[in-house]
């Protein structure tokens, strides 16, 4: 491997024994490159300028800047420079400065050798993503839905979009989100279909005190003769919102029968019939998770502010680059949001360099009773603050749609 291709690393840690522990943990990995090393935060920052190395393997804890502080200041000024946290503390409150800060990743010393070139590697192909994204005076758009080929839309103006609702991070209320977001969409002009692509442990039916014989099993095997007839004798129809569900398959093990490409035919069927097909998707990016990203015209991209969201978001958010998914089709949306908690969706907006476009508060006294009874508290709740943060989440996806059908960068892009 030539030096060009290595991972270029900076060691920043006070102390001297550590710094050659790394050198020489380093030494015998063909594609890493250590090109220098720092006694101090001030030093890091510093050297990170004048070396511009790919990754930084940075010291908390440190005589005149913290490596927490040092972080901040080395991503201010080189965005594409990436760095990894080491400390002898492993505590939550040290690790949300770290990420807050812009930290990569965060190990606690001393590392195992294997998990720090890992964390290495991953944040090196990130910073060659950040590096060649920066060179680049602006890529293409996507297509319409984000496909490429024949799998682009072919129906123009009369097509529905496909709207995706994700989280990384199982727990943070994707279906809740899903469901009322379907139903905050829907009116007599706008008909929504419901897909639940959580095909094994899928509760989108459940929500809406609903369950029907017919699921997603009945339309995959006949994705290639389908008729709008087929589609509307296998839909579960809710009669109090007039919504349309395409619901999971009853057993777990079902879920093998819908091939990714069976589930991606599915939707693009069901854009010709509905004006917005809402995706609830499984934490697990499957193929058929991975269809329905590809497949999506903007994707609701779901945190919390807990640590672990706000880290699987970043990944996911890195992951879409490598997928040459344009960042502009993603409505990042803060659910469950406590303003108790000091972590705000203007801080992770900032620090993931993806605005929070939606804000969903707390409100379990709401949404709890709304599950356990079946009915989604866009139906009789619609006065909650909840709710409130549901139609906000709807005029965003709106507004993303029109902005990228016309052309424009959203308002806020990073």
């Amino acid at each position: 491997m030539v030096a060009a291709d290595k991972i270029r690393v900076l060691i920043v840690d006070d102390i001297a024994d550590t710094r050659e522990n790394i050198r020489k943990l380093l030494q015998f990995e063909a594609d890493v490159d250590v090109v220098g090393a720092a006694r101090s935060g001030k030093e890091g920052i510093q050297l990170s300028q004048e070396l511009d190395p790919d990754v930084v393997l940075m010291d908390i804890n440190m005589p005149d800047i913290d490596g927490i502080a040092a972080t901040e200041s080395i991503r201010q000024k080189s965005p594409h420079i990436q760095v990894v946290i080491l400390s002898v503390q492993g505590d939550q409150n040290y690790m949300r400065r770290a990420m807050l800060a812009g930290a990569r990743d965060f190990l606690t010393k001393p590392p195992m050798g294997d998990e720090l070139i890992s964390a290495i590697r991953r944040a090196g192909e990130m910073s060659r993503l950040e590096r060649s994204k920066s060179a680049q005076v602006r890529i293409s758009p996507i297509g319409p839905g984000g496909m490429t080929g024949s799998s682009a839309p072919m129906l123009g103006l009369a097509e529905g979009k496909i709207v995706t609702v994700y989280s990384p991070k199982g727990g943070t209320g994707c279906t809740t989100l899903a469901v009322n977001l379907a139903l905050a969409l829907h009116n007599e002009d706008t008909r929504v279909v419901l897909v639940d692509g959580n095909l094994q442990f899928g509760d989108v039916a459940i929500f809406f005190n609903e369950q029907g014989k017919n699921t997603i099993i009945d339309l995959a095997p006949r994705v290639d003769e389908l008729d709008p007839d087929i589609v509307e004798e296998i839909m579960i129809k809710h009669e109090t919102s007039g919504i349309h569900i395409l619901a999971a398959p009853q057993r777990p093990e079902m879920a093998e029968k819908v091939s990714a490409d069976q589930f991606g035919k599915v939707l693009q069927y069901l854009r010709r019939m509905y004006a917005y097909v809402v995706v609830d998707t499984a934490p697990i990016l499957t193929d058929v998770t991975l269809s329905a990203v590809d497949a999506s015209d903007t994707i609701v991209l779901v945190t919390t502010q807990d640590i672990p969201a706000i880290k699987n978001a970043r990944l996911f958010l890195d992951l879409l680059q490598t997928m040459g998914i344009d960042r502009e089709r993603i409505v990042f949306t803060m659910n469950r949001y406590d303003k108790r908690i000091a972590i705000t969706p203007e801080r992770v907006g900032e620090n993931l360099k993806q605005i929070v476009k939606a804000v969903i508060p707390l409100d379990e006294r709401v949404v709890i009773p709304a599950v356990n009874r079946g009915v989604p508290f866009m139906l009789d709740n619609k006065s909650q603050p909840v709710a409130r943060g549901i139609f906000g989440l709807a005029e965003a996806v709106r507004a993303q749609l029109a902005a990228l059908d016309a052309g424009e960068v959203p308002v806020g892009k990073h």
